[in-house]
């Protein structure tokens, strides 16, 4: 099982044997399996979902050679961060989101940014489309077309690498701190820097993303508890992880001055 794992315990010359790889890879598949899965449900169905757990494996060899207990963080948190965060990076080689939709989805998300920044307040669906000025169904059209850009979700509320990827921000943390322009914060104030900015989001938004990302529930079963379509919780999941975003974005800007 996985959480049976001292991998705090053991050596940096433990960690290089084989057989203490190969362990671990072993409890950690139905972790890797079951990520690849999650991101699969919302891929388009060119998108081998083996080349994800190909590139979990990855992932995980990667927080077996990197991991610190030292920074007190559990291995298996982080090591789920490191086989999502090469998931992702999987799929940003592949190209598989146009550009033009990466674009639709930037706007949306500067849209939130300057509404939100001017009324103080969550921004409204009609002072969104208002602000982008298209009419309702097309705005509603707009999220369903950038539903895919929001797969990227939480694990990349970061900064932009020198080729402009995106970092999730556990990896800052378990950096050199001063890597980092926000290092003075410490986990627990990201922590709460998140948990303030999703507090802050309109009912349905924050009961996706809790039941979503805390729950583990698929589109589908939200849908069924919330009596919604599956489109329309996608549409949701956009809308927050676009204002989340901004959110997130305009804090680490003001943090770096």
């Amino acid at each position: 099982m996985i959480q049976d794992i001292a991998f705090p315990n053991l050596t940096e010359e433990q960690k290089l044997q084989p057989e203490v790889r190969d362990k671990i890879i072993r409890d950690f598949a139905p972790l890797i399996k079951y990520i690849a899965t999650r991101l699969a449900m919302r891929l388009p169905p060119h998108i081998d979902i083996h080349d994800l757990i190909n590139a979990g494996v990855i992932g995980l060899i990667d927080a077996i050679d990197k991991f610190d207990a030292s920074k007190e963080i559990k291995f298996k948190t982080y090591a789920e961060f490191r086989i999502r965060g090469a998931m992702l990076d999987e799929l940003r080689s592949m190209d598989w989101v146009p550009r033009s939709v990466r674009q639709k989805a930037r706007k949306v998300e500067e849209a939130y940014t300057r509404l939100e920044g001017m009324l103080g307040r969550p921004a409204k669906d009609e002072e969104v489309a208002r602000e982008l000025d298209i009419d309702m169904d097309s705005f509603y059209k707009l999220l369903s077309e950038t539903a895919s850009v929001s797969l990227l979700s939480l694990d990349d509320f970061g900064e932009d690498n020198t080729d402009l990827s995106r970092r999730n921000l556990l990896e800052f943390i378990m950096q050199d701190e001063k890597a980092w322009p926000t290092y003075q914060l410490g986990l627990a104030e990201i922590r709460e820097l998140v948990a303030n900015a999703i507090k802050s989001l309109p009912e349905k938004e924050r009961m996706v993303i809790s039941l979503y990302y805390y729950d583990e529930l698929t589109m589908k079963e939200i849908g069924q508890v919330l009596k919604f379509t599956e489109s329309r919780v996608s549409q949701i999941h956009t809308k927050a992880i676009l204002r989340l975003r901004s959110k997130m974005e305009r804090i680490l800007k003001e943090m770096k001055g």
